[in-house]
């Protein structure tokens, strides 16, 4: 489907109220209140994209966005409670209390590159702010899907581009050529994907062929937009779906090399069984309600490539301690220049993977202190997932869980005071993953000094 095809749909097609099924009980009041005040402002405001797109497909949108002609100033002299933001897309947020209504102008596409619009020599957008009428913002939108309109003057839909028969069809297509689109933004990509597997829809062959082809666009994406993409695709409720999605579409790899190139070298399957199994728990967690955190997601999306460093170093001979902490720390680096994982995220993650090798010791004074660790509660879920794909941890499991039942004198004495740290196991396969016999010792806490003497108290 081309531009030149799109844009004769004219006029658009209108769906009556009656026909459509979306109700104002379903759509967020303050949403509401914004579409009210644009009309009684004297300007056109319509509900648009992915809240429209998924009231027609049955589902619940958490976000509302408006689209109108009005420019972001004079959205700004309507609400008192708005913000202007962004440089590449001007926006309007309207602001009511917890929630925002995202505001954007009617937007249009210009030939020739301007002020306010640029694109870089791979034809990657940085900055659009050309604005034009409804049918030039339903022509620029990324899927048919999101590119419907509804208005609160008479409650229908307006379809400028075939995008209510696609989501009666449940499927996703671009809007005008493919590989055009994707590399103005290639993080449209990811958005197929975790569109495909959030709404249940197929990619139409026409936007789904291109992407393995193209999928290294993806790193000259700006690193923290990946990485808040990579939340809405993974802390949604859909998370091992998304995963199959990117794997099927040749995405995997451009997002996450180093997991793509340690689960293609595990044959015997455990890493990408403890991987799935991590995503389906997330899952679950979120449809009940319980807080989930990316620094254990991408503790568990990272797993294999620390595994597959963490052998490479000990194959060279580095202490197993030395060998932990350098994994870890070449995999944080090395992901972060595809995607921008903040220190608050990626600091509890490697402390997760360096807790591991601790709960195979049973030396009285080194178990209690792992109970004590503040991480612990972490750790041990993790452990927990790597049992469900490697049943040699099952022992340490079944320990550890005693351990945090039982009262403390009880504890103490099963354990010897000092004994040798039990054999690691080897879960990775030929991935290469061995866990170390013990934890790098920490250095020792320096006394700080009292002012005008010679020694300090320890802390």
């Amino acid at each position: 489907m081309t531009d030149t095809a799109i844009s004769s749909q004219n006029p658009p097609l209108v769906v009556p109220r009656a026909e459509h099924g979306i109700s104002r009980k379903d759509i967020s009041p303050n949403a509401l209140r914004v579409l009210y005040r644009l009309r009684d402002g004297g300007f056109q405001g319509y509900l648009v994209g992915g809240a429209v797109r998924d009231l027609l497909a049955g589902g619940h949108p958490k976000d509302f966005d408006v689209a109108t002609d009005a420019t972001p100033e004079q959205v700004k002299s309507l609400f008192r409670n708005c913000r202007l933001i962004g440089r590449r897309f001007r926006l309007a947020h309207v602001v009511y209390g917890r929630e925002i209504i995202e505001v954007a102008t009617f937007r249009a596409n210009s030939s020739n590159d301007t002020d306010d619009r640029q694109t870089d020599d791979g034809g990657r957008l940085l900055r659009d702010n050309v604005y034009g009428t409804i049918e030039d913002d339903a022509v620029r939108r990324d899927f048919t899907a999101n590119a419907l309109y509804y208005t609160v003057e008479d409650f229908s839909v307006r379809d400028f581009v075939g995008g209510y028969a696609d989501v009666r069809d449940r499927v996703l297509r671009l809007i005008g050529d493919p590989v055009e689109r994707y590399r103005e933004d290639p993080v449209r990509m990811l958005r197929a994907a975790r569109l495909s597997a959030k709404l249940g829809f197929s990619i139409a062959p026409e936007a789904a062929d291109p992407i393995p082809e193209l999928a290294g666009l993806l790193s000259s994406a700006p690193p923290a937009r990946l990485f808040d993409e990579c939340l809405k695709m993974f802390l949604a409720g859909h998370a091992e779906k998304s995963f199959l999605t990117l794997e099927r579409l040749g995405l995997l790899p451009a997002l996450f090399p180093e997991t793509a190139k340690a689960l293609a070298t595990n044959r015997s399957g455990a890493l990408r069984t403890m991987l799935l199994q991590a995503l389906r728990n997330t899952d679950d967690r979120i449809a009940q309600d319980k807080p989930v955190t990316p620094a254990f997601l991408f503790a568990a999306l990272l797993w294999p490539a620390y595994c597959r460093e963490l052998a490479v170093l000990q194959n060279q001979g580095v202490d197993s301690g030395v060998a932990q902490q350098r994994a870890a720390d070449r995999v944080t680096l090395h992901q972060a220049q595809r995607i921008a994982l903040p220190r608050r995220f990626s600091l509890p993650m490697q402390e997760i993977w360096l807790l591991q090798p601790r709960f195979t010791q049973r030396v009285r004074k080194r178990v209690f202190r792992l109970l004590a660790h503040p991480r612990f509660r972490a750790a041990f879920d993790f452990l927990e997932l790597r049992a469900s794909a490697t049943p040699e941890v099952a022992d340490d499991l079944a320990f550890w869980r005693e351990a945090q039942a039982q009262a403390p004198e009880q504890l103490a004495g099963r354990l010897a005071p000092k004994t040798l740290p039990r054999g690691a196991h080897d879960e990775a396969g030929d991935a290469g993953e061995s866990d170390a016999d013990d934890a790098p010792r920490r250095r020792p806490r320096r006394r700080r000094r009292k002012p005008g003497g010679s020694g300090g108290a320890s802390e």
